[in-house]
């Protein structure tokens, strides 16, 4: 989704990241197929004590819908930046004997 101004929109599947400094927005592909477009929108809000943001919010919107979410905050000065937080390990499957 990093997407400078005037630039085309990318057809394929791209994880982006929004912040304003304090608050973040993390835009991941989840079904990326031929009949069906959807991101997984992750908000979250750095706080003073924390060493990671706080996440407030997930939700699957179309491509279209993230799309426009991703123009919105661009639009009040918000900047693409590299990752704010890593998502966490899936839970290792035990095979017992």
């Amino acid at each position: 989704m990093f997407v400078q101004k005037g630039q085309k929109i990318p057809s394929a599947p791209a994880e982006g990241w929004l912040s304003d400094g304090r608050r973040v927005l993390h835009f991941k592909p989840v079904i990326w197929d031929r009949w069906q477009r959807e991101l997984e929108i992750t908000s979250g809000e750095w706080l003073s004590d924390q060493a990671a943001p706080l996440l407030k919010r997930r939700q699957w919107l179309s491509r279209e819908k993230a799309v426009a979410l991703w123009r919105q905050p661009r639009s009040e000065g918000w900047t693409p930046c590299g990752p704010q937080w890593q998502p966490p390990q899936p839970p290792r499957m035990v095979l017992w004997r």
